[in-house]
């Protein structure tokens, strides 16, 4: 069987931050300009999700529309799940961060020791592919929560706190390419530091001038990345050049 993701390429990590992005500035305009609130954002938007998850699991092969718009789906969730856990039931984010931390530890772990391998190049399995969804939505939750830490509670603002997260990100790169840090180490830590990334760009982009944003909004930020996004599936769809060709057990 084919494996059910793309391969780790420039256009993975580039729609990867699009999506982030769109995460959470798509979470910001339901939940506001919509008027739907948190908890009736989190419901529809969980059942989108839901369906596109089906979509996902039911599919043989890897299919660039349907993996990304469940990661775009999952952005979202994962960005709703943080805020309702900060605004909703009063949990600092120190204290979600350090759930979704041990949450996503407890899944790296629990699909090491039934897999033996945390290799997305193997996802051809219905297990593996479990696990891999819960580690994404994980990742989502915990960047969400860390970079609400550092732009926010810790007062960096959304333009350095993406020049940090990025910085960090380039390290991981050099620690690979150099260092010898392990590849899939590195491509996990880098998941999870590409959504505080795409959130603080998002922010950056959307929110007014007196936060120290744009002021574009969150309906022509999103539409913009959305475009983008686009564009990016409709190249892959075309090329092929995402897909991997055969399984690997490694």
């Amino acid at each position: 069987m084919l494996c059910k993701v793309p391969e780790v390429t420039l256009f993975f990590w580039i729609i990867k931050i699009l999506c982030t992005t769109i995460g959470e500035t798509a979470a910001d305009f339901l939940n506001t300009n919509l008027n739907l609130g948190l908890t009736g954002t989190t419901l529809v938007m969980g059942a989108v999700l839901a369906a596109i998850l089906v979509v996902q699991f039911r599919s043989r092969r890897y299919v660039p529309v349907v993996y990304w718009l469940a990661v775009m789906l999952i952005s979202v969730v994962g960005t709703l799940i943080t805020d309702n856990m900060t605004d909703n039931f009063g949990i600092s984010l120190w204290a979600s961060s350090g759930i979704f931390s041990v949450a996503l530890a407890a899944t790296f772990v629990a699909w090491y020791a039934s897999e033996k391998t945390l290799s997305i190049h193997s996802i051809f399995t219905f297990k593996r592919e479990v696990f891999y969804w819960l580690a994404v939505l994980f990742t989502f939750a915990l960047g969400t929560a860390t970079g609400d830490l550092v732009a926010e509670k810790l007062a960096l603002g959304y333009w350095p706190s993406a020049l940090i997260f990025g910085g960090i990100i380039a390290l991981v790169a050099f620690a690979h390419a150099f260092l010898r840090l392990g590849a899939v180490l590195a491509f996990w830590i880098a998941y999870i530091l590409t959504r505080p990334l795409g959130a603080s760009i998002g922010d950056f982009l959307s929110q007014p001038k007196d936060a120290a944003g744009l002021n574009l909004g969150t309906l022509i930020t999103s539409a913009i990345f959305l475009i983008l996004i686009g564009a990016v599936i409709i190249y892959l769809t075309t090329t092929h050049r995402d897909q991997i060709q055969a399984a690997s057990t490694v």
